[in-house]
């Protein structure tokens, strides 16, 4: 054992002799990017071969030695364990200076959270001192303290400024009335922010000092001396000793004008500062009305359009005959206001910015600037338009009206949409009213009292006047006595011309009528411009008949007044506007068109009662054109007019009562005209039924021929109600038409009743009658009586007609069950040529 230490020992020292150190390395070796671990073996293995073995055996093979490579692992086994050692004391040394900063830096956070919190505490108190928390109780509680600060320093920079201009006042009075002098005004007058103003205003103050301490205002003496520029003294004796007020006045006369020739060159250059800022100087000069007056009249757009205003209005002669034409549609607004117009909407537009730089009382400026626009440009231009058009025609004139004051109210809301100087937000509530009352001025001349409805009402009446000339001259020659409408004029105490021609002739002539309105009127009644008016006026029939395209343009001439005066006249002006219109309306479609033209029908009608030949009926087309025309005036008034009237029930009852007076006589006419019709055609087939023969109802064997058709008598009734029954189907509709042909069929039936009862009838009679009876049945059946007649109204003619061909113990049994008419159906039995035979005899006995 010894000696296995002793030979370890020898072994260590002889390798500690012969081996060379290993390769050195530290922790920097292996935190490198480069490191790798493969290398780092391979450089230790390196390191401890012999540079002999390395570069490979001399003589012979030698014997693999590991111990070498041992020694060098074992020594760099040994230097990483102290490495280890070191990076493990270290770890723990930064771990530990970690842990201390992370306590570090909790208490930091900490101390600066508490720091925070108490600054917002601070802030807190802070703010609910200001806006005065009453739970602080401090000395502030209740109260803004910074908003009383800001009171305090603002009243103090009050007090301050007039104490200054107090100051400054005295001084001022002292040089003026001691020495004449306003070197202390001038001074202020220098000052370069608000010197102007300030001058003004203490310039102000003086002259009111001086009324005051001055009151006249200039020297009495004749020995008074003279200020060093030029002033009269007055003699000591406690009242000033020059003439304060004629020197102050003077200034302020001077600084006025300044002011404004320096105004005047800012707005040339533009400079809208100085234009402030002298505009503000000269506010205390009558409320800047001088300045107000200097922009205004200074505008390129009044001196421009002062040039215009002679310049002739615009529009071709077919615009100006459209004008005027009822028939046509209105051209709209002249031309050249029209442009006027838009052209004043992009003025004030552009304007009214400029304004609010320029001016701090913007508003009273831009009040100032449209009360010329509209009271000198837009008026001026307006009167010229209005007077060419009522130079033409009223219904120009009216016509101009409506698109004028329409064309410039569509202004005067673009203006306040777009806000003017609170662009883009609406103009104020007192621009709006300006606006408003410079619109309703431009036009009150119009509208004064009646005036405008009495316009309305001259050219509905003139119209209709004219185109109800020839319709109405023609009835009054075939009655050669005055129509209903005249006779309605002599009721009103108004004397009646010779006739239709000389009354309009003389209506014309007594106007003073433009000669294109006169013009246009002959057009309308279809007279020649130069008709003359002592030649007879030529009409024919088809003047005296009824127009459907006639009553169509009376309602349209009607509607558009009545839309014109919707337009123009006040909204509580309406119910009466509507009640004069329609009035005329009334008079003249129903009265004197409608009225007349029944009372024509009427007329002939009744002269077709007692006629030798079948009566005329040619008057029925009329009432087709009349019922039309009678409802169209029905649902206008009903549907359009009454609505409008709803505000004052008082008038809307008062035109119901007018309406419904005409149409009940309207209708009681038309229904008098059918009555005369009925009469008129029932006693025709009175007539035709007469002309039956005795023999007819009688024939004799030889006379079997008869049997296949109806008698001549009820050949030439049906005939002619076929053609009465024709006509009234063109002519009528409706109830009117069911309600005349149910009242013909039952005169026809009640005729031919009584007419059996005249003749005697034999077996073969019977049949002919039963076919004249049938012929009857079924020419009603294909009128169109709808449920004016009761369903079977017509079959008791042929009940009647079976009592002549039925036997003995079927007349019995017809008999036992006729009830009532038992005794007249016994009248037609009788009648029967067997009537004395037995089987009829107990027929009529067994009832």
């Amino acid at each position: 054992m010894s000696r296995s230490a002793d030979s370890a020992s020898i072994l260590t020292h002889t390798t500690s002799r012969t081996s060379h150190r290993g390769p050195a390395f530290g922790l920097d070796t292996f935190s490198t990017k480069d490191f790798i671990v493969k290398d780092f073996i391979e450089s230790l293995s390196d390191a401890a071969i012999p540079a002999s073995r390395r570069s490979g055996p001399a003589s012979g093979q030698q014997a693999f030695d590991p111990k070498p490579l041992i020694r060098t692992f074992e020594h760099a086994l040994s230097r990483l364990n102290s490495l280890s050692e070191e990076l493990e004391e270290r770890e723990n040394e930064l771990s530990g200076a970690v842990r201390r900063a992370e306590a570090q830096h909790n208490q930091n956070v900490e101390s600066l959270g508490k720091k925070l919190d108490q600054a917002i505490d601070r802030f807190q108190r802070l703010d609910s001192s200001l806006n005065g928390n009453p739970d602080d109780g401090g000395p502030d509680a209740g109260g803004n303290a910074a908003v009383r600060i800001g009171e305090r320093l603002e009243e103090l920079d009050r007090q301050r400024q007039r104490a200054e201009d107090a100051k400054g006042l005295v001084i001022a009075w002292q040089e003026v009335s001691e020495r004449g002098d306003i070197s202390a005004l001038e001074r202020i007058r220098q000052r370069p922010r608000d010197g102007k103003v300030r001058c003004a205003h203490i310039a102000r103050q003086l002259l009111k000092i001086s009324a005051r301490l001055d009151p006249e205002g200039a020297p009495h003496l004749n020995g008074a001396g003279k200020s060093p520029n030029g002033v009269r003294k007055r003699p000591t004796g406690g009242q000033p000793r020059y003439p304060t007020r004629e020197i102050i006045e003077k200034f302020l006369e001077n600084l006025e004008q300044d002011l404004l020739v320096q105004f005047d060159e800012f707005y040339r250059r533009p400079n809208y500062d100085g234009m402030r800022e002298c505009a503000i100087a000269l506010r205390d000069f009558n409320d800047g009305a001088s300045v107000m007056a200097t922009y205004v009249n200074q505008h390129s757009f009044f001196i421009d359009r002062n040039q215009l205003v002679t310049e002739e209005l615009s529009g071709d002669v077919e615009t100006w005959d459209r004008l005027q034409d009822p028939d046509a549609e209105p051209p709209g607004v002249e031309p050249t206001l029209q442009s006027l117009v838009d052209e004043v909407r992009i003025v004030v537009q552009e304007e009214s910015a400029i304004i609010k730089r320029a001016f701090p009382y913007y508003d009273e400026v831009l009040i100032r600037f449209l009360q010329r626009i509209f009271q000198q440009s837009i008026q001026q231009r307006l009167e010229m338009v209005l007077d060419k058009a009522n130079d033409l025609s009223s219904l120009a004139f009216l016509r101009s009206l409506q698109a004028a004051r329409s064309y410039i109210a569509t202004l005067v809301d673009d203006l306040k949409t777009h806000g003017l100087t609170e662009h883009p937000e609406p103009v104020t509530s007192q621009i709006a009213a300006v606006l408003d009352q410079q619109l309703e001025d431009l036009f009150v001349p119009y509208f004064v009292g009646s005036s405008y409805i009495e316009r309305e009402k001259k050219n509905l009446e003139e119209l209709y006047s004219s185109l109800l000339l020839k319709f109405t001259i023609y009835h009054s020659r075939r009655r050669k006595m005055p129509t209903t409408y005249f006779a309605s004029l002599a009721q009103r105490g108004k004397e009646l011309a010779a006739s239709a021609r000389d009354a309009y002739m003389e209506r014309l002539d007594s106007t003073d009528l433009p000669a294109t309105q006169k013009a246009m009127l002959l057009r309308i009644a279809g007279l020649k411009e130069d008709h003359n008016e002592k030649k007879d006026i030529d009409v024919t029939d088809e003047d005296g008949k009824l127009s459907l395209q006639t009553a169509k343009r009376m309602l349209k001439w009607l509607a558009e007044g009545v839309g014109r005066g919707l337009e123009l006249s006040p909204s509580n002006e309406t119910p009466k506007d509507v009640q004069n219109l329609l009035n005329l309306l009334l008079t003249h479609m129903g009265e004197i068109y409608l009225e007349t033209a029944l009372d024509a029908a009427s007329d002939h009608a009744a002269s077709q009662e007692n006629s030798k030949n079948p009566p005329d009926l040619t008057h029925l087309p009329a009432l087709h054109t009349l019922t039309t025309i009678l409802h169209l005036l029905q649902q206008t008034t009903a549907t359009i007019l009454l609505p409008l009237c709803t505000p004052n029930l008082t008038i809307r009852r008062e035109i119901e009562k007018s309406t419904n007076a005409t149409l009940l006589t309207l209708e009681s006419k038309l229904s008098n005209v059918l009555n005369l019709t009925i009469t008129a055609t029932l006693n025709w087939v009175s007539k035709c039924l007469a002309q039956q023969k005795k023999t007819d109802f009688r024939p004799k064997d030889e006379d079997l021929t008869l049997l296949g058709s109806e008698t001549p008598a009820c050949q030439s009734v049906a005939t002619f109600l076929t053609r009465v029954a024709a006509q009234s189907t063109a002519a009528l509709s409706g109830r009117n038409l069911s309600l005349f042909l149910a009242e013909v069929a039952r005169g026809l039936r009640s005729l031919v009743l009584e007419h059996l009862r005249k003749y005697s009838v034999n077996s073969t009679g019977g049949i002919i009658i039963t076919k004249d009876m049938a012929k009857y049945v079924d020419l009603v059946r294909g009128w169109p009586t709808g449920e004016e007649l009761e369903p079977g109204a017509m079959d008791v003619l042929t009940d009647v007609a079976n009592l002549f061909v039925i036997g003995s113990e079927a007349l019995r049994e017809r008999l036992r069950n006729a009830g009532p008419e038992v005794n007249e159906l016994k009248a037609y039995i009788l009648k029967r040529e067997d009537a004395g035979s037995v089987g009829v005899q107990a027929a009529l006995s067994a009832v």
